[in-house]
């Protein structure tokens, strides 16, 4: 497995692991937003695909983490984690001092592997999330 940034070669295969993970997933021209100013993507690349993605949009010094997602046949290998390093390292190597991102609140694995990397909870969203209609917990890491 290698961590490589998001390029429009990889966007057709994040599109496919968006339309898997997501009741409402992100089309490939709108995940070509990862390869432009202003936003950054790394996707973990296994047998040559990719396995994993995360996306971080970048204003000023604050980060919000758009999506991140593994393919359903390769969960729990630590492929995302690796991703999220990837993003927290861009973080700290480009003025970013703070990284937020919204979670469902029924992902327990999400949350623990976020809290692992240091985020923390910091509110809720009611009804954020739609198909199933679900709470969003608010979640910070300062770097």
């Amino acid at each position: 497995m290698q961590i490589e940034r998001v390029e429009a070669c990889h966007l057709a295969d994040i599109a496919e692991i968006e339309k898997l993970c997501f009741a409402f997933p992100w089309s490939e021209n709108a995940l070509a937003l990862l390869t432009k100013e202003g936003a950054v993507g790394f996707a973990a690349i296994c047998d040559g695909r990719v396995a994993a993605y995360g996306g971080m949009l970048c204003v000023l010094d604050e980060g919000q983490i758009t999506n991140v997602a593994t393919h359903p046949e390769l969960r729990r290998r630590g492929y995302a984690k690796e991703v999220m390093r990837a993003l927290i390292d861009y973080a700290k190597g480009n003025g970013i001092n703070t990284i937020t991102l919204e979670v469902r609140a029924s992902n327990a694995r999400a949350i623990s592997m976020y809290e692992d990397l240091g985020f923390y909870r910091v509110g809720e969203r009611k009804n954020f999330y739609k198909k199933p209609i679900e709470a969003a917990v608010l979640m910070q890491k300062d770097i």
